[in-house]
């Protein structure tokens, strides 16, 4: 079985769980390369090394730059914390990322008050098309902070488009967060608890699959 997720993993495993088990199961190599998820990393590390004060604001980070110099400021007031990994238990108690049954990570967790944080994710894909997944996203990220912190009253979290020039935020209280947790834990143990994983070929899941006929050939019912 799978012994754990994140919103990434719970990602495919919902589009094929047969991709899933090969990906997180069986340990599948992915051989495709990824340039744009390369790039996307180098941008992430550039983001997180300029708040910190050790590197200088790249051509990408353009749009945002008055937000990211804000961002610097504040993280040498000490209310920054940058690259969390939060992990949770199956009961949704705060453990070691590492050994955790949900694991979740923020590029920039800002404290304006102590019953008020703002959750950062920096995007350097599109934003067209993945509205309903970044939302859920945002919910996820949002959740997490309100069962790791009982103090916090509100959580902003924005994603912020560094290619696009846009940013989507989204504000909850507390009582509308907590909504959020029996479907992310039905979700999760559904992922978790697994002991099927038929294939689920279709034009979507299959075209960018790695294990397809036009990939490693672990799965034959690509289309």
């Amino acid at each position: 079985m799978i012994s754990s997720w994140s919103f990434s993993r719970l990602t495919v495993f919902e589009q094929c769980k047969f991709r899933a088990k090969l990906q997180m199961i069986d340990k599948i190599p992915d051989p495709t390369p990824y340039p744009a998820a390369d790039r996307g990393t180098e941008i992430h590390q550039t983001c997180e090394d300029y708040v910190r004060g050790t590197a200088v604001l790249r051509k990408e980070m353009r749009h945002f730059e008055e937000e990211f110099v804000v961002l610097r400021d504040l993280f040498k007031k000490g209310k920054v914390s940058l690259e969390g990994e939060w992990g949770f238990t199956k009961d949704w108690e705060p453990c070691d990322y590492k050994k955790a049954w949900l694991r979740a990570k923020a590029d920039a967790v800002v404290w304006l008050s102590p019953t008020h944080v703002v959750v950062i994710d920096y995007k350097t894909g599109k934003r067209f098309g993945n509205e309903i997944k970044h939302g859920e996203q945002l919910q996820l990220y949002a959740l997490c902070m309100m069962v790791r912190h009982p103090e916090i009253e509100r959580v902003t979290v924005e994603l912020w488009y560094l290619d696009q020039n846009e940013m989507a935020p989204l504000d909850l209280n507390r009582k509308m967060c907590m909504r959020y947790l029996k479907l992310f834990d039905i979700r999760g143990h559904k992922m978790t608890s697994c002991t099927e994983f038929p294939p689920n070929p279709n034009i979507f899941t299959c075209k960018w699959c790695p294990y397809g006929p036009r990939g490693t050939r672990h799965c034959m019912k690509g289309v």
